[in-house]
């Protein structure tokens, strides 16, 4: 009964921060000329968005087997990727929960241990950020003078900035950080034992040791150039996936590839949000960074960000429901008139 409860506090509280957000995302603009955008839009593009995502979608099933496989399970493509989209739709609904769900549907309909199945995705999520921290730090150099410039006036200098107002000077927070760092560095190793029992450490520590065990099933895989091709093209169907979108709108339509994957990296951020399908975190920080950068109104970029995010949500709405109906279906055995598994074909 207290599991339910925390959880229904959970999702109450990620459903006022996701509406927070889609407020201040939307505030002191003109709603009418977004209204306006969205009538004429080219939404002929939207088709070429949708089948880069169905792309990366089935790719990422892929993917997921090669990583289930030194394991010692060698589950089928079509399940695999019906267990995946069937938890990206619970996601919306309930944040985080879709990675546990995918894995119980996986592990029923393979016969393969649901927390072996947890550690693959745990690897999974790790290798995508340090995939998305590898895209930046490229991005950094190729336009520093635009992505540098933002993350150092827009970013840093007002961390900076805020820090020293507080602290009086830089050598202060220097000695500070220094201080913190080697006392929570001592209080680790001497409390381990108590601190692995607190929620939110152990969850910390086990999406390490999923990490640490995602790196040895890397290096146990017979299938690493597959492995990296897929993580390739995943990641250029998202960056083609969200350029393509650009040419809806007049405003956006000048906007190159490497705009595009700039656009991919904030939308990234903002889909890491403790949110439902990242609503309102999503649109706030790709309208924010499209005007800041490239000076796009934020009319103009909240319509970008809408008819990304809207166009996603409905697809994995529609992909997932579909994923579900296949997982579990039911059909009629004709000869002893028992329900049985629909075979998978």
């Amino acid at each position: 009964m207290k599991k339910k409860i925390n959880q229904i506090f959970k999702i109450t509280v990620f459903l006022i921060l996701g509406g927070l957000l889609l407020f201040l995302a939307f505030r002191k603009v003109e709603m009418s000329k977004i209204i306006d955008e969205l009538k004429t839009a080219q939404y002929s593009w939207l088709i070429l968005s949708i089948s880069f995502s169905i792309f990366a979608f089935i790719s990422r099933a892929r993917r997921w087997i090669l990583m289930i496989r030194p394991l010692g399970y060698n589950p089928g493509l079509k399940n695999t990727y019906n267990a995946l989209l069937a938890g990206y739709l619970i996601n919306f609904g309930l944040p985080r929960v879709g990675e546990f769900s995918r894995c119980v549907a996986l592990g029923k309909k393979e016969k393969i241990p649901v927390d072996k199945l947890f550690g693959t995705v745990i690897a999974e999520r790790a290798f995508d950020l340090l995939s998305l921290f590898i895209i930046l730090f490229v991005m950094i150099l190729l336009k520093s003078e635009i992505i540098g410039g933002f993350l150092k006036n827009d970013v840093f200098f007002p961390i900076k900035n805020k820090i020293i107002s507080i602290f009086g000077f830089s050598t202060l927070f220097i000695i500070t950080v220094i201080v913190v760092i080697s006392f929570l560095v001592f209080i680790t190793f001497y409390y381990r034992k108590k601190l692995i029992k607190i929620n939110i450490i152990k969850k910390i520590a086990e999406f390490m040791n999923g990490v640490f065990n995602g790196l040895k099933s890397f290096l146990k895989m017979k299938d690493k150039p597959e492995f990296i091709f897929h993580t390739l093209f995943i990641w250029i169907n998202y960056a083609l996936m969200s350029w393509v979108i650009v040419f809806m709108i007049p405003s956006t339509s000048h906007l190159a590839f490497a705009d595009g994957i700039f656009i991919l990296i904030l939308g990234s951020l903002g889909m890491a949000a403790p949110v439902q399908g990242g609503i309102g975190a999503y649109h706030w920080i790709v309208s924010r960074g499209m005007y800041t950068v490239y000076n796009i109104s934020l009319e103009d970029g909240l319509v970008y960000a809408t008819i990304a995010h809207e166009s996603q949500l409905i697809l994995i709405a529609i992909l997932g429901t579909v994923s579900i109906y296949s997982l579990f279906r039911k059909t009629g055995n004709t000869k002893t008139g028992q329900l049985t598994d629909q075979p998978d074909g």
